[in-house]
């Protein structure tokens, strides 16, 4: 009986480090934990992108050495690569301006590796 105790537990542990759900619930439903490691693990590309919905599109980033100053960096160059001109960060937000409209780039730490972004869908189509 304890064999299979064993068993079971150790079962248990394999299942949800091959599947990465000891990483916190993603703030999407159309991808998993274990898809969002595998896409910025395997991706050349700082910011990753994870989904793509009529109201966002959701990036992830690794932390690197550099610091949150280079994940916000990332994201100015994103969005001056689509003519938005950076206004000031507040807190997770980071404020853009074009053509006299505003918008907000959310960021949140997932883990204290990754940071997930949110862009809203109007900045790219």
């Amino acid at each position: 009986m304890k064999k299979l105790g064993i068993l079971v537990a150790l079962l248990g542990a394999i299942i949800i480090f091959s599947n990465k759900i000891y990483y916190p619930s993603l703030p999407i439903d159309s991808i998993t934990q274990k898809e969002a490691i595998r896409k910025i693990n395997t991706s050349s590309n700082d910011l990753v992108e994870l989904s793509k919905d009529h109201n966002a599109t959701w990036y992830i980033t690794a932390i690197s050495t550099m610091g949150i100053q280079k994940v916000d960096a990332d994201i100015q160059q994103l969005m001056k690569n689509e003519g938005w001109v950076f206004l000031e960060k507040e807190g997770g937000g980071l404020f853009f301006e074009k053509n006299e409209e505003r918008t907000i780039i959310t960021t949140e730490m997932w883990t204290k590796q990754y940071v997930l972004i949110q862009v809203p869908a109007r900045i790219k189509q």
